[in-house]
């Protein structure tokens, strides 16, 4: 197997019952989970031998976090321990046309103190295959995106196969410091995911042609980030539609060699768990990239990865490879006997 490595920060989700606010809530959900660990974890299911490296506390939580990661086949051999706390966040579970609601309280987690000394890069990535990170790690502290730049060109010393995932969140950082940030990133990435508002908002691509439909503008839009960093060999995104919150539509893309490749567009009804979807697609495009899958069938196999971690409870998607291939074959609802 090959050795992955995925670096960012895990936390406790703490989540309400549907159909109750958070300041009503006398009781919540426990997961653990944050994009590259997501990432890892369905890699994992999919036979790749992964690593994940953070920093968590020495106390309960920090025991917690480890044994759930060993529990998903991820190793722990980089999961540093230290600081303070476990970066905590509340999601307050939508309904209907009721949004769901994330409150963060992840200020002075031990991996945002996490320093550049307390890394050993040329070790993780000696013998390593692949390295993923997100713009979620390196928005929370000015050192983490020092850290994450400096991780992205370690692994190009040891020519390790680097993906980022763009993941712009609002409530982390302003687009002034995600676009200038990411750009400094980019030309050390092979993999990107990225979509339309990412290209205009965050990298100042001019908008495109109205009058195409939406898989020309991605095409537009990814063969511009392409001139700006040929470096960047594949880039992936999902077109979804939020019909209501228990109903979306999704549809997988990715771009290869300026072709746009797409998957069919499937309908969730009933949606358990959205948090990880994003994820889920990452890993599958991931898989596909490691095995190189034909790119119509990586970005069937990717999507439907998706589809399905949406039918579970936490951030985490514990699906087999096999048993995405048999959903894509398979009748919706149907019960497999």
């Amino acid at each position: 197997m090959k050795k992955i490595i995925t670096f960012g920060e895990i936390m406790l989700r703490l989540s309400t019952n549907a159909g109750t606010r958070l300041f009503q809530a006398d009781q919540l959900a426990m997961h653990y989970g944050g994009a590259e660990a997501n990432v890892g974890v369905s890699l994992s299911h999919f036979g790749h031998d992964v690593y994940f490296v953070s920093k968590v506390p020495e106390n309960s939580l920090g025991r917690a976090v480890e044994s759930t990661l060993k529990a998903q086949g991820v190793h722990t051999n980089y999961l540093i321990k230290g600081g303070e706390r476990l970066g905590t966040y509340y999601l307050e579970a939508g309904v209907g046309q009721r949004s769901s609601q994330v409150t963060y309280d992840r200020a002075h987690s031990s991996f945002s103190q996490l320093a550049i000394d307390e890394i050993d890069f040329d070790e993780i990535f000696s013998d390593a295959k692949l390295f993923h990170v997100s713009g979620i790690t390196a928005a929370l502290s000015p050192s983490l995106k020092e850290l994450t730049l400096s991780a992205l060109k370690k692994a190009k010393e040891y020519g390790v196969t680097t993906s980022f995932d763009f993941n712009y969140r609002a409530k982390l950082w302003s687009q002034k410091e995600a676009s200038e940030a990411i750009k400094s990133m980019l030309p050390y990435a092979d993999i990107c995911s990225c979509g339309e508002l990412d290209a205009i908002y965050l990298l100042g691509i001019d908008q495109a042609d109205e009058s195409l439909d939406k898989a020309a503008q991605l095409k537009y839009y990814y063969s511009k980030i392409q001139e700006m960093y040929p470096n960047i060999s594949y880039m992936s995104s999902t077109f979804r539609n939020v019909i209501s919150t228990s109903t979306n539509t999704l549809q997988g893309n990715f771009y290869k060699d300026g072709v746009l490749y797409q998957s069919k567009v499937h309908q969730i009804d009933h949606i358990v768990d959205r948090v990880g979807g994003g994820d889920a697609f990452a890993a599958g495009i991931l898989h596909g990239i490691i095995e190189k899958v034909p790119p119509q069938q990586l970005i069937s196999f990717a999507t439907a990865a998706s589809v399905l971690k949406h039918t579970v409870a936490g951030d985490f998607n514990v699906f087999s490879p096999e048993e995405v291939a048999a959903f894509i074959k398979s009748e919706p609802g149907k019960i497999v006997r």
